[in-house]
């Protein structure tokens, strides 16, 4: 039942992502940064794909995967079209990768150390904490655009 319901989840909030950066009416007003913003909404968007693409689709998915964490933040002026195709391709990551997973696999601990304040965590527990993450962002996202 969790993986559904976490399956869903992130499908309908990558979705909002796609429709908050559509939602730019100038997309190279996604990179600007403005007074305190240190992160722009471009960066944070491949910061939320690199994020889940690894901890989903190269941790439990086994799929390849190679995330490149210091470019989700330097990289400048990516194209909407491939930010959008590449949310579309996260999406699909994530519904293959959990749909594999068992209750009994939630259950496990995460194969990564990863949150400083737990030695160990169950996958279950990770994944959630990754739904929240995705969706802190997406608000800082959402600031950002109707800031500037």
């Amino acid at each position: 039942m969790i993986r559904e319901s976490l399956t869903e989840l992130f499908e309908r909030d990558l979705n909002k992502l796609k429709e908050e950066i559509n939602l730019y009416s100038d997309e190279s007003k996604m990179w600007i940064l403005k007074g305190e913003i240190k992160n722009s909404a471009g960066n944070l968007a491949l910061h939320l794909l690199g994020n889940l693409n690894h901890f989903i689709g190269a941790v439990l998915g086994n799929n390849g995967y190679v995330r490149k964490r210091n470019a989700e933040f330097s990289d400048k002026n990516v194209p909407r079209t491939e930010i959008i195709s590449n949310i579309d391709k996260t999406i699909g990551v994530i519904k293959s990768t959990l749909s594999k997973i068992s209750d009994e696999d939630l259950k496990k601990d995460y194969p990564l150390k990863v949150l400083k304040d737990k030695v160990t965590m169950k996958t279950e527990f990770f994944l959630i904490h990754l739904m929240g993450h995705l969706n802190y962002h997406l608000g800082q996202i959402n600031y950002h655009r109707r800031l500037i």
